[in-house]
């Protein structure tokens, strides 16, 4: 056998890929982070991190700095419902802040990280063997886990994804930011009759638009469907660069192929709609290694669904309603049922 290059390779170094490495190292395994971007890696998000994902990042030794967070509103053009979170504060950051703390932690921890782009894998009983472009580079190790994002090409190389939905049923982001003071400590989520845009306060100074809906959604377009919204950016400046992302549904066979594990959204997403894309994609990272240090990647399948269940099955039935003649209806009976709407709120919190 070919001398291991590492104890762990991971592909990708956004936050999930990040949080495993560090977990990887907590457990004292050597640890090679592959990443094709350079510099503080962006993505299109609503950018809460829920009390839940921010108590999984301090375990890690990452204090990021952002926007507390008291909790979640919904609104429409007539009604608002908020609940604020009973167990301690989120905070909105900014995902090249949040990035760029996690890689200094990494790197604090002894991970190694390699620009690279990843265009093969291999693996027999006993280690993966992965090809960069370019430099036509060959590293091996024991184990790989995968967080290269939503369109992940390890997923795809190893056979993984599941046939795309229907372009009319697919959904996308799009976030931009605005230099203007926040005007309050939650998250509001204005829900228009095409659009939800999630409003992140992510420091003094900067609030975060993040729009979710159908393909070639138009900002400003968009914008203009939600008065209250529109009034209070309409003379800010735009502090960012307008990002998107999607389709956002993304399913998967498997979690696992031989000695290859799936993280984070390369494992599988269904919307941005809860906003517990952190939360949940932290507790893979942290399973993943503990399969990695068992030798077991059947365990990670079953710690992967049980992790995953409720947010699978919340956003799958928000999404749907979303989607239905029941979207109309969905704030007037979060308004009318708040000690439900709070109970949700707090699921999604933990």
């Amino acid at each position: 056998m070919n001398t291991p290059d590492a104890g762990l390779i991971v592909v990708g170094a956004g936050p999930v890929g990040l949080a495993a490495a560090i977990e990887a190292r907590r457990s004292g395994i050597d640890v090679l982070v592959i990443e094709a971007r350079e510099g503080p890696i962006d993505k299109a998000c609503g950018e809460g991190l829920m009390p839940g994902a921010l108590h999984a990042l301090l375990r890690l030794g990452v204090d990021p700095d952002g926007s507390d967070l008291a909790g979640i509103a919904y609104i429409d053009r007539e009604r608002r419902v908020e609940h604020r979170f009973a167990g301690g504060a989120g905070r909105g950051v900014r995902r090249t802040v949040l990035q760029a703390a996690l890689a200094h932690r990494a790197v604090e921890a002894g991970v190694r990280i390699e620009h690279g782009r990843v265009i093969d894998v291999e693996q027999d009983a006993e280690q993966v063997t992965v090809r960069l472009a370019d430099t036509d580079a060959v590293l091996r190790a024991p184990w790989l886990v995968a967080a290269d994002g939503l369109h992940s090409p390890i997923r795809r190389l190893l056979g993984l994804e599941r046939p795309p939905q229907p372009e009319p049923r697919r959904r996308y982001g799009i976030r931009r930011h605005y230099a203007v003071s926040p005007w309050t400590d939650l998250v509001e989520v204005h829900w228009s009759k095409e659009v939800e845009a999630y409003v992140t306060p992510v420091d003094a100074y900067t609030v975060g638009v993040a729009m979710l809906g159908p393909r070639r959604v138009d900002l400003e377009q968009a914008l203009a469907g939600i008065p209250e919204l529109a009034e209070r950016v309409a003379s800010a400046p735009i502090a960012s660069a307008t990002r998107g992302a999607g389709p956002l549904l993304q399913q998967t066979r498997a979690r696992t192929k031989g000695r290859v594990l799936l993280a984070g959204d390369a494992s599988g997403y269904v919307d941005a709609l809860t906003g517990e894309g952190m939360r949940v994609g932290f507790a893979q990272a942290r399973s993943a290694i503990d399969a990695v240090r068992s030798g077991d990647t059947r365990r990670y399948e079953r710690a992967w669904r049980a992790e995953t269940r409720d947010f699978r099955m919340l956003t799958t039935g928000l999404v749907a309603a979303a989607r239905s003649p029941l979207r109309a209806r969905i704030v007037p009976a979060a308004v009318a049922q708040p000690r439900l709407f709070g109970s949700i709120v707090e699921r999604l919190a933990r």
